[in-house]
């Protein structure tokens, strides 16, 4: 009888520790579902965020070409006005009268504010100077939005892998894949966080 009893305390304890077992199990599960869905939304952020750099360096890029063509062209017609203002100036007639000379001095004058206006218009910001000035911002303002691109994109291959990896942690019950994934996932959303807030911290 004492033999039957012990028998049957044996079965129930394996019983309770095979259930044990897949409760365990299926908590672990659970728990990697969860850090898959953390790292899909996290991967969703972090492309958005390099959908948004690719876009501002795209549009400050051509920003920059655009105002550099304007400088070029500014600095054509400064030139231009320049050479013909010495040009009248080395031509002129020395036997001219008062009002031929008052006529001939102000042409050349305007000729001279005409370059200088091309050289600098602070009023309208299309000055050589203020040209120049705002083309070298959109490099700034594109050069930095590509390197946020960057950040982004590492961090979004980082975070693809640790999705990757936990998903196989599933399959195969490898903790050593939920703990890399994890990692991975830390990675990712560091390359992240640089992307949104300094981007040219470092150079890779």
């Amino acid at each position: 009888m004492e033999v039957m009893e012990t028998q049957e305390q044996i079965h129930e304890a394996a019983h309770s520790h095979h259930e044990g077992e897949h409760g365990g199990e299926g908590g672990g599960k659970r728990l990697v579902a969860i850090m898959i869905s953390v790292l899909a939304c996290l991967l969703a952020l972090v492309e958005t965020g390099a959908n948004g750099s690719q876009s501002s360096q795209i549009a400050h890029n051509i920003e920059a070409s655009d105002l550099w063509a304007f400088y070029q062209a500014k600095t054509i017609r400064k030139t231009t006005m320049e050479t013909v203002a010495e040009l009248m100036e080395a031509s002129k007639p020395a036997n001219l009268s008062t009002d031929q000379e008052a006529v001939w001095s102000k042409r050349i004058a305007d000729w001279r504010n005409t370059a200088a206006r091309y050289e600098s218009e602070p009023d309208k910001g299309e000055g050589r100077k203020e040209l120049r000035a705002r083309a070298i911002a959109a490099q700034k303002i594109r050069d930095k939005a590509a390197a946020a691109h960057h950040m982004f994109e590492y961090g979004a291959a980082a975070l693809q892998i640790a999705i990757v990896m936990a998903s196989a942690s599933v399959v195969t019950g490898t903790v050593m894949l939920v703990w890399g994934a994890g990692f991975l996932g830390v990675v990712g959303v560091a390359f992240g966080l640089l992307g949104w807030l300094a981007p040219t911290l470092i150079h890779l």
